[in-house]
């Protein structure tokens, strides 16, 4: 247990929760304030910025260049604004890590934490932070749990977490260094048979539940079949898109709807749902602009072709209008829970989920549409296959092998007038891949793209 580190996480969740009480005013000044700390901090410290941000001093943030992973991780060298290290310091750290399964959660060099994507949309991407911003990152998640109304106080809680056990992800690192008398924690393996993670979740017992909403969904039909008995206090989905549907077969599983976290490991937390079931963004973490494909920002309500974050704490790395492939909507209006920040109306997943044929891209309606039928049935995983142009191939793990279940799925959607023009084929398969760190794909892109 790192107690400095703890005791920092501790206050800056104070901090947060603090600002959960302000005027959206108040998060916009706080906001303005930090943006301008972290572009001074950017263009002096960092060779990369110095050169991307030049002539833009008193640009608004809208008129920067933004940074895509590939620029960031062919530049990284030059974009840290530290010099005792290198990303090749990095990457070694992360490949040891890896090979001796030591402890994600000690401090490198004794002041840093280390942490990587899979990778899976092409490049991957590695960051650093130091211990100021890993307070944030945890209180960030800390922040996620509080509103899901996770219990607190001196005694311990039990939180099972079924994502990734692989030492580099993110998720790794923080519950490692969060480790604490008041959390008792297990971390099961996303990729692991159903029947393992059954039987820990029932030996274990635990009060909050969080894990990707391809692991919860198979768990929760566990839930309802009977094979799975327990009753958590409070259910994260996180990492992953929680549809309608899923969310539906997770509340019939344990009486109370799935609380929603959005985060990436560049950013750490970006948006939860509180009590009413809306989903806030951390405008006062993270600043979200959804653009369209030429980079223009959409209207409200718009859903967005991929989405530019300017993390307002990082610092080590900076990060001012970084490209995400994610495609969301920021709603208008308030929520009766009070807080100050924007809502976000619709999260959609990449746009490398988005499904194309015949050289045409479908955005969330096609994917989503396929989705709701899809999950309307006990099935485990699915995804997405392109095998030829106008073909679609669903491929379906159905809960307990039950085939029936692929003929009708089959049957609804060849019925659904909006796929007409396509050939639907519906195929029953005994398991799917995961990513690397454990998540499932929607969309499997056919040999060669």
């Amino acid at each position: 247990m790192d107690v400095e580190v703890l005791v920092r996480a501790l206050a800056e969740r104070r901090r947060l929760a603090h600002r959960d009480r302000w005027s959206r005013e108040q998060v916009r000044v706080y906001r303005q304030a930090r943006l301008a700390e972290l572009r001074r901090w950017a263009v002096t410290r960092s060779t990369f910025y110095e050169r991307h941000h030049a002539g833009l001093v008193d640009a608004p943030l809208s008129e920067l260049p933004p940074v895509t992973k590939p620029m960031l991780m062919d530049a990284f060298d030059d974009v840290l604004t530290t010099r005792d290290m290198t990303l090749a310091a990095i990457e070694e750290r992360l490949r040891r890590l890896s090979d001796s399964s030591g402890d994600p959660g000690a401090r490198w060099r004794r002041r840093w934490r280390t942490a990587a994507t899979a990778g899976t949309t092409g490049v991957r991407a590695v960051l650093v932070w130091n211990e100021r911003e890993w307070a944030t990152v945890l209180a960030s998640y800390a922040r996620a749990t509080v509103w899901a109304g996770t219990p607190t106080g001196l005694r311990p809680v039990r939180m099972a977490v079924v994502s990734s056990r692989n030492p580099t992800h993110q998720s790794a690192v923080v519950a490692a260094s969060a480790h604490s008398p008041l959390i008792r924690s297990l971390r099961l393996d996303a990729t692991a048979p159903l029947s393992e993670t059954v039987s820990a979740l029932n030996a274990f017992a635990p009060e909050v539940l969080v894990g990707y909403s391809s692991a919860l969904r198979p768990l929760a039909l566990a839930q309802i079949e009977g094979s799975l008995h327990i009753r958590p206090r409070a259910v994260m989905s996180a990492s992953e898109v929680l549809s309608e549907s899923a969310a539906r077969v997770m509340t019939t599983a344990w009486t109370r709807a799935p609380f929603d976290v959005y985060a990436a490991t560049e950013t750490a937390g970006i948006a939860s749902t509180c009590e009413h079931g809306r989903r806030h963004l951390y405008d006062d973490l993270v600043i979200v602009e959804p653009v369209d494909a030429a980079g223009a920002p959409v209207p409200m309500g718009t859903t967005g072709a991929r989405l530019l974050v300017t993390v307002l704490f990082s610092r080590t790395v900076p990060l001012i209008r970084y490209e995400l492939s994610d495609r969301v909507a920021i709603g208008s209006g308030d929520c009766p829970c009070g807080r100050p920040y924007r809502l976000l109306e619709t999260l959609e997943g990449r746009a490398e989920d988005a499904l194309s044929a015949a050289g045409r891209t479908h955005a969330g309606d096609l994917t989503g549409l396929l989705r709701n039928v899809v999950e309307q049935f006990p099935v485990d995983m699915w995804q997405l296959a392109e095998t030829a142009p106008d073909e679609i191939r669903v491929l379906v793990v159905p809960h307990g092998g039950d085939a029936l279940v692929v003929d009708e799925i089959r049957r609804r959607l060849e019925a659904r007038p909006e796929l007409h023009g396509h050939r639907v084929r519906v195929d029953e398969v005994a398991t799917l891949p995961r990513t690397p760190l454990g998540k499932a794909p929607l969309r499997r892109s056919p040999p060669g793209r």
